[in-house]
């Protein structure tokens, strides 16, 4: 789950980590009161959830209240990369003598969590990363290990921070790894910490991505998600309580167990397909589930054959053909439909799919077959 800068920031000042005075305005009157409490000098930032605001116009800096109000007019209802901002951040503006980078973030490659830290902030990492990775410095930790106030200030030195700045940038470094594992977060990045000219460090832009499956530990977060940048069947989706994952190709896949639905579009992948989605129905699935699966791979239009691979452990295949069954009832299916049962009353569930259109499949590559060649016209 995104969060917008300005609720990044909120996070971030709990931590200790110090921000620029200011407020979320949703019109441009109210960015011109904030900007007179500001005394004038300031910054309006658009509110959205991407990336390169400021080449796509969406932050000005400011110098009146009367023209803070001109600034949230234009950026208010402007386009930033398909999102409509609907909101911006006024807060007073930061002089800056440098700029450095302090990002947390996981490593999967290495099984653990990533701290990197820039001496070039105020540009995408990627692009200091491309043109001089020598100016990158990275540690790795877990949250048994921890990260110690000593290794932060190591990493700042690394990185080639100024001398003046690295106890001070060390101690944030350590509330932003402190942050990242209580809040449950993939990513926390402070980018640009501005260093100002009496030698305090601030946080001038700021971005927090949560675990979504790790909201439950954090009430009243689930309020500051929005749909803005979701896919419009992803937000279906989590409306339905199902996991889903929008994919580019045309064969709607429906498993139960994130490693089997993986495996099948891997499957359909190796036979020549793309699958349209992922989405994991889990353990146990009762009917009513895999009916609510297969409506919503229905709403993609870009679907054309749906497979439906399952292994009955807890789940039973009965219980997977009754929902099958009922959607069938339910909606007009009229795409073509491959399903592989295994385990569990299997017999049973391949019974009730007898006299219907339903194809089935003994094994998983069978079934990828087949529904490759249907979606491709070839059966």
């Amino acid at each position: 789950m995104k969060l917008h800068e300005y609720q990044a920031k909120e996070i971030m000042r709990r931590y200790g980590i110090p921000t620029p005075h200011g407020r979320v305005a949703e019109t441009p009157d109210e960015a011109y009161e904030i900007a007179s409490e500001l005394q004038g000098h300031a910054v309006v930032k658009a509110q959205v959830h991407v990336g390169g605001r400021g080449k796509a116009g969406g932050i000005s800096v400011v110098m009146s209240p009367e023209e803070a109000r001109d600034a949230a007019s234009r950026i208010l209802g402007m386009t930033i990369k398909g999102l409509t901002v609907k909101k911006v951040l006024v807060e007073e503006a930061v002089e800056a003598v440098k700029e450095y980078y302090l990002g947390v973030t996981v490593d999967r490659s290495r099984k653990s969590i990533a701290i990197i830290a820039s001496s070039e902030g105020g540009v995408d990492i990627e692009e200091v990363s491309a043109k001089t990775p020598e100016k990158i410095a990275k540690m790795w930790s877990t949250p048994r290990e921890g990260f110690m106030p000593w290794q932060a200030r190591n990493l700042a030195l690394a990185a080639g921070f100024d001398g003046g700045a690295i106890a001070q940038v060390g101690a944030y470094f350590s509330s932003l790894f402190r942050l990242f594992l209580q809040e449950d977060a993939e990513l926390a990045e402070i980018n640009p910490l501005m260093l100002t000219k009496d030698g305090k460090a601030v946080a001038a832009d700021a971005k927090i991505t949560l675990d979504d499956n790790a909201l439950f530990r954090h009430p009243g977060y689930e309020r500051l998600w929005e749909a803005e940048g979701d896919d419009p069947l992803e937000q279906e989706a989590r409306r339905r309580r199902l996991t889903y994952v929008k994919l580019g190709g045309d064969i709607g896949v429906i498993g139960n167990g994130a490693g089997l639905v993986m495996a099948t579009i891997d499957a359909i992948k190796a036979e020549g397909g793309e699958a349209a989605n992922f989405l994991d129905i889990g353990g146990g699935a009762r009917a009513e589930v895999v009916q609510n699966a297969l409506e919503l791979i229905l709403m993609d239009k870009a679907v054309k054959a749906i497979l439906i691979n399952v292994f009955g452990g807890i789940t039973r295949c009965d219980e997977v053909a009754q929902g099958l069954l009922k959607a069938i009832e339910s909606v007009s299916l009229d795409l073509p439909v491959v399903v592989r049962l295994v385990g569990t009353r299997e017999k049973e569930g391949r019974a009730l799919l007898s006299d219907t259109p339903v194809v089935i499949a003994d094994t998983m590559v069978d079934a990828a077959k087949r529904i490759v060649a249907i979606a491709g016209g070839g059966m």
